[in-house]
């Protein structure tokens, strides 16, 4: 009888360990992997942009998807620029070509692009999706781009007991490593401007990689991308030309909204 006890005891043990292994251990020991194998990215957060000056150089004012801005060049080649998608009235996306080699890439992103996903794809409810990237992320890209973006792998609490918070934390690490670009790396800065808040993806005075600017005011978000693969200019595009660019940025008057670049001495 003492034997059977004591085998009994034994069992319920290692049960009990096993239990523990896959509901306690197991959770913490993933976190600790998940932090040690997640990219240099991870652990950039937003800064302050360092240079804020902008451009005075001769250059144009543009109009197009329903955004007028200044550009700090005058040779914009009309015959490749192009606008899309081009069998739609509404046009979404503009690709501007310099015959520089620069190229700007600027895309209108539909309002809470983040959370619909999720609701489409992994049949997410908005509730849901707020306790993990936190409250105001299902009604703002802004707000789920920042909780994002400034969470990193020293911000995990490796010894919680809660598997809802393993989870939540591996999938914010997770997000973070897929959204950014490879330009990140060098760094992401905040932006803001009169009518707008948005990141900065890459430093342009380290890295020649595309710069990625994301801008967002209420339901808009306006992304433009700094495409420098066949830019000819050795210093690349700088600071305050994207400053140059941001900083003028704003919703154009309907009457001048078209798809085309309007001449403007500087």
């Amino acid at each position: 009888m003492r034997l059977l006890r004591r085998i009994l005891i034994t069992g319920l043990v290692t049960v009990v360990a096993i239990v523990a292994g896959i509901y306690w251990i197991s959770p913490i020991a993933l976190s600790f992997y998940a932090a040690r194998k997640a990219p240099p990215i991870a652990r950039v957060v937003p800064t302050d942009l360092k240079d804020d000056t902008v451009s005075p150089a001769s250059g144009m004012r543009l109009s197009y998807l329903g955004y007028d801005f200044e550009v700090p060049w005058i040779d914009l080649d009309q015959s490749k620029t192009e606008v899309y998608p081009k069998d739609k009235a509404e046009k979404r996306s503009a690709i501007c070509v310099f015959r520089s080699g620069l190229r700007l890439w600027m895309k209108v992103v539909p309002p809470r692009e983040f959370s619909n996903l999720w609701a489409t794809d992994f049949k997410t409810p908005p509730q849901v999706f707020e306790a993990i990237f936190g409250a105001g992320t299902a009604s703002s890209d802004y707000i789920f781009v920042n909780n994002v973006y400034r969470f990193t792998p020293d911000k995990m609490h490796y010894w919680s007991l809660s598997q809802a918070v393993h989870t939540r934390e591996q999938m914010l690490l997770v997000t973070k490593s897929i959204m950014a670009v490879k330009a990140a790396d060098t760094g992401i800065s905040d932006l803001h401007t009169q009518f707008y808040s948005g990141f900065q993806q890459g430093n342009p005075q380290t890295s020649r990689d595309t710069v990625v600017v994301d801008l967002y005011c209420g339901d808009e978000h306006l992304e433009i991308l700094f495409l420098q693969k066949d830019y000819n200019s050795p210093s690349g595009v700088t600071q305050p030309e994207i400053n140059r660019i941001i900083q003028s940025l704003h919703k154009a008057i309907p009457s001048q909204s078209a798809n085309s670049p309007i001449a403007k001495s500087n």
